[in-house]
């Protein structure tokens, strides 16, 4: 019944299961969770001093500044990290100073990171010419 698409992944030449294949949505939503976890005590308990109604605007520039530092040098947030899971360019390197900013600003805007392609990667990863692969 309809097309067979493949695997994710297949595409980018990656393999199907294993370390370096597309990750799991579930993963990602974790690694996500716990960076927005990790940025929301920052910003509540070191910036905002306790004021709720700021730490939100707050923890989202505690977010800029941990994915650009995190995954622009090591490929990886530490949610991404806890989670198993790495960020890499389509051609398995590392991706440039400038792919890291666009990846994630548009991140930041949440609707690019919803829009999916049949490999599970967010317009975001896919402008960005980048993938979440498993470590």
């Amino acid at each position: 019944m309809g097309a067979d698409f493949g695997y994710r992944g297949e595409r980018l030449g990656l393999p199907r299961e294993g370390p370096g294949s597309v990750a799991p949505l579930g993963r990602r939503f974790g690694a996500v969770f716990i960076d927005w976890a990790a940025c929301m005590l920052i910003a509540y308990g070191l910036i905002a001093r306790g004021d709720q109604q700021s730490a939100g605007n707050w923890a989202l520039g505690v977010f800029l500044v941990l994915s650009l530092l995190t995954v622009g040098t090591v490929g990886s947030t530490p949610g991404k990290r806890i989670m198993g899971l790495r960020v890499v360019a389509e051609d398995g390197g590392r991706l440039g100073t400038v792919r890291v900013v666009l990846r994630t600003v548009l991140l930041l805007l949440v609707i690019p990171a919803l829009v999916w392609d049949r490999d599970s990667r967010g317009l975001h990863d896919r402008l960005a010419h980048a993938v979440q692969v498993r470590i």
